[in-house]
This record gives structure tokens, C-alpha cells and sequence, in this order.
């Protein structure tokens, strides 16, 4: 059997991909930090001035947390979308090596935390599940608590009390010696990051709507304190536990006291504030870039910061003959879309991600992480006013340049001035995806549904299982979606008398066992071809018989294998699509004469940049 691992270049300044999380040993002088490129780095930070890579730590695919040991220092757990936890020894001096590893969840682990014992693991699930298991033995306990969506996270505190919230939006906390049941407090917005203040009095819970929430133990609640326009992703306490620091969506790192009054700000664009971690009057931050973040807390100034861009594919766009790829670097790479051959010198938007991508003319469009959309041409640079929110989704549409947010807004801007024309709630979760049908377009958000229609005048055509991550037609008459449930809708749509979208005829494909990222279109929509990219690496395809194929569940086949995930595509004609990985590979997809398909050209995104630009 062929187990897919990722495989990507490895630095040893640190990562090739985003940092998901870092986190402190006791002492404060080693830092471990996870990420999207499969490892777990181990850092010196005993001189909070400099970062000093130690160990590289491997899993299967993704580490999402990790968590060392209350009692033993040398002892760290990581948690994976391998779907395992992992139990490291890490000695001062040394190589680590692997002690244990936990059975295999269903689903991808989110986040791990030790007892106070020091012998017991909680380890929460996608698949809404808190665990508990013996570290060195591998026994499992039981569960502690369940979610009805994907367990985000899970904190303990000094006396073995075990919170845990998810995209639900319930926070539960329970006291698994006790054999009590979940105290539970729902919300109406996802939580997706919880701590305890070190007295372990105070639960301190991230919202997806920006605010944080100061609880009891008993879960009753002290104060709501806003932080941010976009989601609230981690926090983490002072060890006086007189202030907290929460990391948000908008690319800052935030600083209240305990009172809910805000200290300070820091904002940086290559900041991923997914994660954040205090130790000894030092935050660390995740990252965009190979390394964390070190911030002094009191005076929300660099300590350390890292010295290299990552340069992961995360949109890519046509642009006449050109391919133009939008990157982790805030790098904008710009090939012949026939050769593969750079055409054009690369050339940065922003310090941190581009999210989106679209063209007017000659211009090149990108949305950002940090929440602005940014017009370049000729070395002229314009930028729209803050939208305070990721901008993971841009389309043109006639003359209106329209901005997916991460908050479920759709926002309209003047393509060349990017002023803010118009904006709305179109969605009940981040617009991940827009594409053109017609004369008007469609959005697929993580509220699970696709809708089609013009700016303020829409049409729901169907809903999906889980968010939606991608959506894209062929002409008017056939649209397709990727979805983290695990398959691609493809359906024949068209307006009906009213000249409303309606939805005729619909497939659902079963994808593989991982979220389905993108999804493009190809050949004639009596007879499509159906193109999807996995979080299995895997890149997809199906061939659509409306005129009675009921072998859905059986059908399709894998095209090519990545070395990380399947990232993005896009539409080059009827008969050619492009398709990026994380591990930085671009190729072209096409139809042949005879209906089959094929890889035309693959180029890496880092062969296509001048090394001076890596360093920059």
C-alpha cells in the first residue's frame, strides 16, 4: 500500500510552510511549533532574542498542536491530521525519539493538552470526539466530552478541570477524575481557541465573531471583550494572569488587561495568529514564515522574528497567456501558461498571504490575509481600505471587482480606485470561493450552501454536508463544488420562467477520504469532466454521463499525486486547467482530442523565483 507522507524541501532554518501552532516548555527555553508542512520543530529560545532551530520532529501529514509535559520536560505530545498523537522525548542534548504513539482517531486531531499528573493525554478530534489515554501505555479511558462539529481545542487546568470548545459553539468543561458530566454553555459562533489563566479560575474562550469571553469555572460569564472585525483564534495568559493576549484573524496580536481594556496591538502581515504562547513576559506567534514570532509583552516589540518566506501556492488566476500564482510570501510568480516558463520577473503585494486572485486588464488583483485587496500595474500600487477580515475570494464581474470575506460578506469595489462601492452578509460563514456563471457568479462559504445570482440578488442551488471550499462552472449549464464533507456536487442549472437560478440536475461524487479543496471544469457540459484536489495530495477525476451514468459512488479516478496537499485551480479555456499543491508544484491539466486527459507541463513555484526574492 502506497501511504502518502508529505514530502517537502526542508530548510534547516525551519519550516516550508505555515506555522499552526507554538507552544512553551515550562522553563521557557525550548519552543515547539507545528505546521502545515508535516513537523514539529524544536526551538532554543533561552535568549528570547534569537531562535535557534534544534530537532525536526515528523508526522504523516499536518501537526496541528503540541503540548509538553507538566512534569517531565523532555516529554512533548503532538497531535496530527495523521489523525494520531505522538509522544516525543526531547532531551536538552541529544536526539529526540519517539516513545509512543496514540491510537488512531477517525479523524484529524485538533489539539492535545496533558493532565496535571503528567501521565494522561486529552486529545480532541474533527470527528467531535475528547479522548483520554495513558501517554506511555496507549490505554484509552474513555471520552470526556462530545461536540456535535469538529472539537477545536482542548485546555486543563491546574486542578484536572478539562475545557474543550469546537465549531458548534459549545464550550464544555468537566472534571474527568470526578466521572461528572460536562458543564456546557453554547454560543451561536464557532470557538475555536480556549485557555486557562494560570490560577486556573478563569477560561478565557476565542470567538469566530472576533470577541472573547471571560468565564467561571462553573462557566458563568465575567465579560465579553471585543477584539477584532474577524475571528478570534487563540489566547493565552500573562503568568500574573493581569492581562491576555489573543491572536485574530486580522493578522494582529492583541493585549487586554483582565478588566477587558485594551493595552496594545501588534500588528504584522506575516503574523498567523492561529496560535499564540506565553512564557516568562514573551509571546510567541505562528507564522507565514518558516519561524514564530517573538514579541515582548509589555512593550508589544519584536524579539525574534523569522528570516524566511514560505512560498505555498494559494490562488492562481489567468491573465491572457500567463499563469499568475499568489503565494504564502505575499510573492505574485507569473508564468506562459503554455511552456510553464517564467514571463515575467516575480514581484511581492504584501509581506504575508494572498489568498485570491483576479486581473483587470493589465493589472493583477489579490485579496489578503491581512484584510485589504491591493491593485498593481506597471510598479503602481493601490490598496482598498481595510476590510478587517481575510479576503479569501476575488472575482470581476463587468465593471465591479466583488471580495468573498472570511466574516460572510460579499464586498464590492471599483476595480481600479478599490473604493468600497457595496457590502452585505451574503453567507452565514467565510465566502471561500467565487466564479463566474453568465453574467452573474457564484460564492461557496463554509455556511455548506452554493448560491448563484447577481451582487444582492441570489439564488441558493444546493448544500453540502460540511463547508464548501471551492466552487466553479462550465458556461451557464453546469456548475461543481468541493467540499470538506468529502465529495463534488455537479449539477445542470439554468433560470427558470422567473428568471430565477434553478438547479435541474445534480451528482454528488464520492471524493476521497479527506476534504476536497478545488475543483475545476473542463470539455463540453453535456459530457464534463470533473477535476478535484484533495487534502490527500490526490488530484481527481470524474467523467459526467447525464444521460443516465448512476455510478457515482464507483467512479472516477486519481491523476497525479502531490507532495502535500491540493491547493487550487484555475480555469485556463474549456480544455486546459491549472492546479497548485502546498508542496509549491504547478502543472497544467488537459483534454486530449481522443476525451481523455493529461498533464501537459508541472514547474515548482520556488524554480520560478529569483533566489534573491526567497531571501527577501
Amino acid at each position: 500500500m502506497d501511504v502518502r507522507v508529505i514530502n517537502v524541501p526542508v530548510s534547516q532554518r525551519g519550516h516550508s510552510a505555515p506555522i499552526t501552532h507554538v507552544a512553551f516548555r515550562a522553563d521557557g527555553r525550548r519552543l515547539a511549533t507545528c505546521s502545515y508542512d508535516g513537523s514539529v520543530w524544536v526551538w532554543d529560545v533561552g535568549d528570547p532574542g534569537r531562535c535557534v532551530p534544534l530537532q525536526r520532529l515528523r508526522h504523516r501529514r499536518l501537526v496541528n498542536a503540541s503540548a509538553w509535559n507538566p512534569t517531565a520536560r523532555t516529554l512533548l505530545a503532538s497531535a496530527s491530521a495523521d489523525k494520531t498523537v505522538a509522544v516525543w522525548s526531547v532531551p536538552d542534548e541529544g536526539e529526540a525519539t519517539l516513545v509512543n504513539v496514540l491510537a488512531r482517531h477517525t479523524d484529524d486531531i485538533n489539539s492535545v493538552a496533558w493532565m496535571p499528573d503528567g501521565e494522561r493525554v486529552i486529545c480532541v478530534s474533527e470527528d467531535g470526539r475528547a479522548t483520554i489515554w495513558d501517554a506511555l501505555t496507549g490505554e484509552l479511558f474513555g471520552e470526556v466530552s462530545s461536540h456535535a462539529a469538529h472539537c477545536m481545542m482542548v485546555a486543563v487546568n491546574r486542578f484536572g478541570l478539562v475545557a474543550t470548545v469546537g465549531e458548534d459553539g459549545m464550550v464544555a468543561v468537566t472534571r474527568p477524575d470526578a466521572g461528572e458530566q460536562p458543564r456546557v454553555r453554547r454560543y451561536e459562533s464557532s470557538i475555536e481557541g480556549c485557555a486557562w489563566s494560570r490560577d486556573g479560575r478563569i477560561l478565557a474562550i476565542a470567538r469566530d465573531d472576533g470577541a472573547v469571553d471571560l468565564l467561571t469555572a462553573e462557566l458563568a460569564h465575567l465579560r465579553t471583550v471585543q477584539v477584532s472585525t474577524s475571528a478570534a483564534r487563540a489566547v493565552d495568559w500573562a503568568e500574573d494572569d493581569a492581562s491576555f493576549v489573543v491572536g485574530a484573524y486580522d493578522g494582529g496580536l492583541h493585549v487586554f488587561d483582565v478588566e477587558g481594556r485594551r493595552l496594545r496591538t501588534y500588528p504584522d502581515d506575516r503574523l498567523w495568529p492561529r496560535s499564540v504562547a506565553t512564557s516568562g513576559g514573551v509571546v510567541a506567534v505562528g507564522s507565514f514564515w518558516s519561524g514564530p514570532h517573538l514579541i515582548d509583552l509589555a512593550a508589544a516589540t519584536p524579539l525574534a522574528e523569522p528570516d524566511a518566506p514560505t512560498h505555498g501556492p494559494n490562488a492562481l488566476v489567468a491573465m491572457g497567456g500567463d499563469l499568475l500564482v499568489g503565494t504564502d510570501s505575499g510573492l505574485v510568480v507569473r508564468s506562459c501558461a503554455r511552456t510553464g516558463e517564467r514571463s515575467v520577473d516575480p514581484h511581492r503585494l504584501t509581506g504575508g498571504p494572498i489568498l485570491s486572485l483576479a486581473v483587470d486588464a493589465d493589472a493583477v488583483l489579490g485579496g489578503t490575509y491581512s484584510g485589504q485587496v491591493i491593485r498593481t500595474i506597471g510598479g503602481q500600487v493601490v490598496a482598498s481600505a481595510q476590510l478587517g477580515t481575510p479576503v479569501p475570494s476575488l472575482i470581476r464581474v463587468d465593471d465591479v471587482l466583488v471580495a468573498g470575506t472570511y466574516n460572510g460578506e460579499l464586498v464590492a469595489l471599483d476595480p481600479r480606485t478599490l473604493e468600497i462601492l457595496d457590502r452585505w452578509t451574503a453567507h452565514g460563514g467565510s465566502v471561500k470561493s467565487l466564479a463566474r456563471i453568465g453574467d452573474d457568479f457564484l460564492s461557496a462559504a463554509t455556511d455548506r450552501t452554493v448560491a448563484c445570482g447577481s451582487f444582492r440578488d441570489r439564488d441558493r442551488l444546493w448544500q453540502h454536508g460540511n463547508l464548501v471550499n471551492a466552487v466553479a462552472a462550465l458556461g451557464d449549464q453546469v456548475v461543481a463544488s468541493a467540499s470538506r464533507d468529502h465529495t463534488v456536487k455537479v449539477g445542470r442549472v439554468g433560470r427558470d420562467t422567473s428568471g430565477r437560478w434553478r438547479l435541474w440536475e445534480i451528482r454528488t461524487l464520492l471524493g476521497p477520504d479527506e476534504s476536497v479543496k478545488c475543483v475545476a471544469l473542463l470539455g463540453d457540459p453535456s459530457a464534463p469532466l470533473v477535476l478535484a484536489g484533495s487534502y490527500d495530495f490526490g488530484l481527481y477525476v470524474w467523467r459526467v454521463d447525464w444521460a443516465g451514468n448512476r455510478g457515482d459512488l464507483v467512479s472516477g479516478e486519481c491523476l497525479e499525486v502531490f507532495s502535500q496537499g491540493v491547493s487550487c485551480m484555475a480555469q485556463l479555456d474549456v480544455d486546459r486547467v491549472a492546479v497548485a499543491g502546498w508542496d509549491g508544484r504547478v502543472l497544467v491539466v488537459g483534454r486530449t482530442g481522443a476525451g481523455g486527459i493529461e498533464t501537459r507541463w508541472a514547474r515548482s513555484v520556488l524554480d520560478l523565483i529569483d533566489a534573491d526574492l526567497v531571501e527577501a
